[in-house]
C-alpha cells in the first residue's frame, strides 16, 4: 500500500521520526491502528445507541428544546 501525504505532513513525520529514532512506517502503522481501534469502538457505540432508539428504550430530545433549556441554565446562573 502506498500512502501520500501533504508536504507539511510529511515534514513533520520525518522530524518524529527522526527525534523518536523509529522509522516513519512504523509511527504511521502505530497511528493508524489506534485510529482504527477508536473508529470501531464509535461505530458500536453508535450503532447501540441507534438501537436503543429503534427499540423506545431512550426517546429522543429535541435539540431546540435542549437548547434553550441548556441557554435558561446559563442565565439562570449567571444571574445569580
Amino acid at each position: 500500500m502506498e500512502v501520500h501525504f501533504r508536504p507539511e505532513t510529511e515534514s513533520r513525520l520525518q522530524e518524529l521520526a527522526s527525534k523518536s529514532g523509529r522509522p516513519p512506517s512504523d509511527l504511521i502503522e502505530d497511528a493508524m491502528a489506534g485510529y482504527l481501534q477508536e473508529l470501531s469502538e464509535v461505530r458500536t457505540m453508535l450503532d447501540g445507541r441507534y438501537d436503543d432508539l429503534k427499540s423506545g428504550r431512550v426517546k429522543p430530545v429535541d435539540g431546540e428544546e435542549a437548547f434553550a433549556k441548556l441557554r435558561q441554565k446559563s442565565k439562570e446562573r449567571r444571574a445569580s
